[in-house]
């Protein structure tokens, strides 16, 4: 199993908002979540301002060192929507108006009674030679070039982008995951998870503690791309929490 080629991605957040504090990033968690039913792994997150150069720099930062990249926000039809450009700019290739983008707008505004106007028709610009990601909840499409996966911002637009995108990307084997909780402090079974991943070699075990009603406890994430390993680490984990005197609360607390 450790010998299996093993996919790799970055997600490039952009928005000056996020970085503020004003809004709250929900698409880093759900295009993790995605990205491991697809069998590939999240290695690197950024988040930079609405910057041309700045997400130029990322993206020629990233898009060499991971098989996938994944850009949230800045598609829109505003003035300081411009990831088009920069990821134009970053590849080195113009940016033209998508014919198929364009008549996917024109009849999702025609069919509210609207027109396709010239901040809307903004979001009919890809970087020249790209393919578009299907959008089915608000008309305008992702942009898919090379390795380069250009999303919205907002997360239910980019979850229905990533619907579109289930089993279109090369991969390896999913992550089985499980997760198991007790409340017992971390110091108490540091051993314990050291011995489970040494007796296990193809599982991670990760740890989360947590304070709750004056006590002290932590869920413990068992994963691997091996069924059968995690569920005998699981095992080991919980006859070893029991020997310690503490109770295990299967899928958390």
């Amino acid at each position: 199993m450790s010998d299996e080629r093993i996919w790799t991605a970055a997600v490039l957040v952009i928005g000056d908002e996020i970085l503020s504090g004003r809004t709250q990033d929900k698409n880093v968690s759900q295009i993790a979540t995605w990205l491991e039913v697809q069998g590939i792994r999240l290695r690197e997150v950024r988040i930079v301002p609405d910057v041309e150069d700045e997400i130029v720099d990322a993206l020629n930062a990233i898009r060499a060192r991971y098989d996938y990249v994944f850009t949230t926000g800045g598609i829109g039809p505003t003035h300081d929507d411009i990831t088009v450009d920069a990821v134009a700019k970053a590849l080195g290739v113009g940016v033209v108006i998508h014919p198929a983008a364009r008549a996917i707008l024109e009849r999702y505004y025609a069919a509210r009674g609207s027109e396709l106007t010239e901040a809307r028709l903004r979001m009919a610009r890809v970087p020249d030679g790209a393919d578009l990601i299907p959008n089915r909840m608000s008309g305008a499409p992702g942009i898919r070039i090379g390795n380069l996966f250009v999303m919205a911002g907002v997360p239910h637009i980019t979850a229905g982008m990533l619907d579109a995108l289930t089993g279109e990307l090369e991969g390896g084997a999913p992550l089985v995951a499980h997760t198991i909780g007790a409340w017992a402090p971390e110091s108490e079974i540091a051993d314990l998870l050291r011995q489970g991943e040494k007796d296990y070699p193809g599982v991670a075990i990760g740890s989360y503690p947590f304070f709750r009603e004056g006590k002290t406890g932590a869920n413990f994430v068992i994963r691997s791309t091996d069924g059968d390993q995690v569920a005998a680490c699981v095992a080991m984990l919980i006859a070893g929490f029991e020997a310690l005197g503490y109770a295990v609360t299967d899928g958390g607390i």
